[in-house]
């Protein structure tokens, strides 16, 4: 029996700004609002609605299941194994809850089918482990878990690991909170037969993991390849042992890729990929099956030693994320990415920092030990606001007080902003002045800002970032982006007050914007035409009160904005570009509309 399992690996970095929690525009996304907007139109939505012609219409009109053939129109997500990331489902939650049910009814159903579902589990944010310190690796792993569990109702099976990149400790940790199997590339295990069968991995500390290979070379082509515009081809690499007398009783052809290859890089790579699995499953000898059921049929054998560390996208470990090591885009030119590892550097120094706020206060708050509360706030990190000061109060001595609540919470907010400082996107590609660098250093901003020591913090961490360069001439550095576009040059609750109390002055109820709560309403002296601002951070609690007066209309519209009426006259106004994002849009109308049901919840889409 030969064996078919396709891998999608689906994942986004947190695109949100780091202080409203929202996506903004990306303008090079157009014609879509951003990235995540764009991706899940051309590739995640349509995977679940995966159309292909069929040769055998009969066949599958007859039984539209596995044994005869696959439908027309087809959720893939129940047919092939996957992971989705983190980050991404907070997104999809939000913005594609329709996506993010058809990954969940595709899991489902692989369960059914085969005993074993299709989604394996992720940590929670796309860090490269072997680079994480011991303790951030394990609170990423345990995150990942818990979210998979929320998500998808059942303990995952398996973990993918960003990048594949992997090393002893990593696999050692994976191993340790019960995770049975991950799926590497063919060239980071040593002892493999070939076969594509499970094979087992021994740590130092009695630990053991299961290794599923996929096909390296099937891989490469399918993803940089034509193998996606021709079906029948694809179908043949996917069963290329059919047929075959050889001793080895039981093969399996993993395709393990980056999803967003089905329909993002490829379009109509999705469909593609339909009628080539159309044809494998109506071939004698060869069926589709799931990473876990594979595992849990074909239990392994053979021990295999790991390449340590190594990575499905770096030729030399896991240097890409740390170093001028050659690894890049654009081969045609000289490799010139020193600033790898000062801007590594930069937020290593960073995070210690952070994380040494995080311990010395939170062993003043928490009633248990710091790092096992961040663990557990994995259970409620991507919940609303109300779950999370839920709690944070349990985490705490009852007799706690309201500002204890606030900066315990804030604690928790710090250890998250400073584990998304390492999302590894930010060192995958050639140049430091790129979005993905720069959300980095958005969040590095936020977590410096939760420190309650930025003004210390902030300029230090400019001078950290000032070796982060190419080299090039005129080249900038991490330095000037991190002050050009990361670093907060107006206070983003200032900004969100302003935004609600101009919509209050042309009629508009704004009850939440982004992720503010918000109540406004005309100030006591009616005479004074100012109006009083109430916000509350859903994440975080901290409430702010501001007051007043609208200024103007269109492009010139501005609040002149305090948070006492005594001080309105000494302070600068907030202009409406200044505004977030979907309040701006909408003031600038031509026709602005006043209708309070449209802005019920004023979130992240205009």
């Amino acid at each position: 029996m030969h064996s078919v399992i396709i891998h999608h690996h689906l994942y986004q970095p947190p695109r949100e700004d780091p202080w409203l929690e929202v996506v903004p525009a990306e303008p090079s996304a157009a014609p879509d609002h951003d990235w995540n907007t764009r991706i899940n139109r051309e590739c995640y939505a349509r995977l679940a609605v995966a159309e292909a012609h069929l040769r055998d219409r009969r066949a599958a009109a007859r039984d539209p299941d596995a044994r005869a053939g696959i439908a027309r129109v087809v959720n893939l997500y129940a047919w092939c194994s996957f992971d989705v990331g983190a980050t991404l489902c907070e997104w999809l939650d939000a913005e594609a809850p329709d996506t993010l049910r058809a990954m969940q009814a595709g899991d489902a159903a692989s369960v059914r089918r085969w005993g074993h579902g299709n989604a394996i589990a992720a940590p929670y944010h796309h860090v490269i482990l072997p680079l994480a310190s011991p303790r951030e690796r394990t609170t990423e792993i345990r995150w990942g878990i818990r979210d998979f569990r929320r998500r998808f109702g059942r303990e995952p099976e398996g973990m993918w690991l960003p990048e594949c990149a992997a090393d002893e400790d990593t696999l050692d940790a994976v191993a340790k909170e019960g995770i049975a199997f991950t799926i590497l590339a063919p060239y980071q295990v040593h002892g493999h037969d070939g076969s594509g069968m499970p094979v087992r991995w021994r740590g130092a500390a009695g630990r053991s993991l299961t290794i599923v290979p996929y096909d390296g070379s099937l891989a490469g082509d399918v993803a940089f390849g034509g193998l996606l515009r021709d079906a029948p081809a694809l179908a043949q690499r996917l069963t290329p042992y059919r047929g075959a007398t050889d001793p080895l009783a039981h093969r399996c052809t993993t395709l393990a890729t980056d999803g967003e290859t089905f329909g993002h890089h490829h379009r109509n790579g999705d469909a593609t990929l339909t009628e080539a699995l159309s044809m494998v499953v109506r071939q004698s000898g060869s069926r589709v099956t799931n990473s876990a059921a594979l595992v849990a049929m074909y239990p392994p054998t053979t021990d295999v030693r790991l390449m340590s560390p190594s990575a499905w996208s770096c030729a030399h470990g896991v240097e890409r994320w740390r170093s001028n090591c050659g690894c890049r885009l654009d081969s045609n030119r000289p490799p010139a990415q020193q600033w790898r590892g000062p801007l590594r550097a930069a937020i290593e120094r960073l995070s210690h920092h952070a994380y040494e706020v995080f311990e010395r206060e939170g062993r003043t708050l928490f009633r248990d030990d710091p790092w096992d509360v961040q663990d557990r706030y994995g259970d409620v990190v991507a919940r609303d606001g109300e779950a999370i000061e839920q709690f944070a109060r349990r985490e705490l001595p009852a007799d706690a007080s309201v500002h204890q609540v606030q900066r315990a919470r804030e604690l928790l907010e710090l250890a998250r902003a400073t584990m998304r400082t390492f999302t590894s996107c930010a060192w995958f590609f050639d140049e430091v002045d790129r979005i993905e660098v720069r959300q980095v250093l958005r969040y590095a901003a936020r977590a410096i800002e939760l420190t309650g020591h930025a003004s210390r913090l902030m300029p230090e961490f400019v001078q950290w970032l000032a070796a982060a360069t190419s080299g090039a001439p005129h080249a900038g550095s991490a330095s000037e982006l991190f002050v050009r576009e990361a670093m907060p040059h107006r206070d983003a609750t200032t900004c969100a007050a302003a935004g609600a109390i101009a919509c209050a002055s042309m009629g508009i109820a704004t009850p939440r914007i982004a992720t503010f709560d918000v109540n406004v309403a005309p100030a006591a002296d009616a005479r004074s035409a100012s109006w009083r601002a109430t916000l509350a951070h859903r994440r975080t609690g901290a409430i702010r009160t501001f007051v007043g007066r609208v200024h103007g209309t269109g492009p010139g519209l501005t609040v002149d904005l305090s948070e006492t009426e005594a001080d309105i006259g000494d302070t600068h106004g907030v202009n409406v570009h200044e505004f977030p994002e979907v309040l701006a849009r909408q003031l600038l109308r031509p026709m602005a509309l006043s209708d309070e049901a449209l802005f019920d919840d004023v979130g992240p889409t205009p």
